[in-house]
């Protein structure tokens, strides 16, 4: 092939301007979204973005998870197409643009190849994975999950939301249940846009994270049962308090991570207290763990420890445990001749850049179980994220999709 110009770059300014637009859809209340999966918001986000692919000559596909697939046509009929993309829906108190900036920079892809006249031998697919964050139905990247074969249809469907509503009936209530199978398409390879969600890439002053590798990840769902009793006037040696376990369980988490330093981390971030009342012992406590590594021999010895050392703490109070594994993948890999396209546009480029693991998980985790993938990172304000306060640049963003674009071309294959 030949190699696509030096300068080839993309339109930031209706990058931005189309990261603005979205994040009218579904607002938080202190300047980020709210737009959780399968909510009315995500339904109309989904028909914002369904829009612009209309508007940039796209052919939309959908399968049964409710995952949007916008295909640019390549010129060979045979060749498998390369897949760019994340998610639209985000966290209940989340940024602008975690997961969103990989499906609009996706799409700025190919609108600066329809701008650059740019035509490829594979087929280009913008990609909007339903239900990435777990937020409403845990697990995470749920939907790219059965795509990659590791749940099945049916677990997907059952899935519940806080509320008891569950996961097919509210795709079905949005209107985005689609006909494809899920799985059935396969990918030439992967790219995913992403911000860093963490503090390195602003702190060493770079551009681009390289991506290499995204640490594995074990949530394990506690449900812990005492006795709900008045907090006044129940003696303290006559409880059986849930929520001193819970207490206690944390703690433990926090020494077990801080044990297998460096390169791991664990802690709890959503946790549901019953009768949730000011005077009244809690009942059941139900929280769940989130342990991360890059190490696999880490991540799994971490989880074991903390499933040996919570039912000692639970007995000692009276307090009845149980553990449910609610999600998880191994550490990845990702796709070295793929890594490389991505460091050798940010090089061509001109952007500052340095390889990073990712700490998060994300789609490209399940699809580099199907196929070739990996990603590229921008800097985020302080590293913050799934927070309304998350911040990008206009620039940093351009960058990285810049940088997604090259790549993208690069792997697609330019036919003269």
């Amino acid at each position: 092939m030949t190699a696509p110009a030096s300068n080839l770059r993309v339109n930031g300014d209706r990058l931005w301007d189309s990261l603005m637009e979205m994040a009218k859809i579904g607002p938080g209340v202190a300047g980020g979204n709210n737009r959780q999966t399968l909510t009315d918001a995500d339904k109309e986000g989904r028909e914002l973005f369904k829009s612009w692919c209309d508007e940039a000559g796209l052919t939309m596909g959908v399968d049964k998870m409710g995952t949007m697939f916008a295909m640019r046509a390549g010129e060979d009929p045979e060749a498998l197409p390369v897949y760019v993309g994340s998610h639209l829906d985000t966290q209940p108190t989340g940024g602008k643009y975690d997961g969103v900036l990989g499906v609009l920079g996706a799409l700025e892809v190919v609108r600066s190849m329809n701008d650059l006249g740019i035509k490829t031998k594979h087929p280009v697919v913008v990609t909007n994975w339903t239900n990435e964050e777990g937020a409403r139905f845990a697990p995470a990247m749920l939907a790219s999950g059965v795509f990659a074969g590791v749940l099945s249809l049916d677990y997907a469907y059952g899935r519940k939301d806080p509320e008891g509503k569950t996961f097919g009936d509210e795709l079905q209530r949005i209107g985005w249940v689609g006909d494809e199978e899920v799985g059935a398409r396969k990918m030439h390879a992967y790219y995913e846009l992403h911000i860093e969600q963490g503090p390195i890439l602003e702190a060493e002053g770079k551009d681009i994270g390289v991506v290499t590798h995204c640490q594995g990840l074990w949530w394990l769902e506690f449900t812990l049962t005492g006795k709900a009793a008045h907090t006044g006037s129940t003696p303290m040696n006559l409880r059986v308090n849930a929520g001193l376990a819970f207490a206690r369980i944390l703690e433990m988490v926090q020494k077990v991570a801080m044990d297998a330093q460096p390169g791991a981390v664990g802690g709890v971030g959503q946790v549901f207290f019953s009768p949730n009342s000011r005077n009244v012992i809690p009942e059941t406590v139900t929280f769940t763990v989130d342990i991360r590594s890059p190490d696999q021999e880490k991540l799994d010895g971490m989880r074991a420890k903390i499933e040996a050392e919570a039912p000692k703490i639970c007995a000692e109070l009276g307090v009845e445990c149980s553990i449910e594994a609610v999600g998880h993948f191994d550490p990845v890999t990702f796709d070295p001749e793929l890594v490389s396209a991505v460091r050798n546009a940010a090089e061509t480029l001109g952007y500052s850049h340095m390889n990073l693991i990712s700490g998060a998980g994300h789609d490209a985790c399940w699809a580099a179980q199907v196929a070739p993938a990996t990603m590229v990172m921008c800097p985020c304000v302080g590293g913050l994220s799934h927070n309304e306060a998350e911040e990008i640049s206009k620039e940093w963003a351009t960058a990285g999709t810049d940088v997604l674009l090259r790549a993208v071309v690069e792997t697609a294959q330019i036919v003269e």
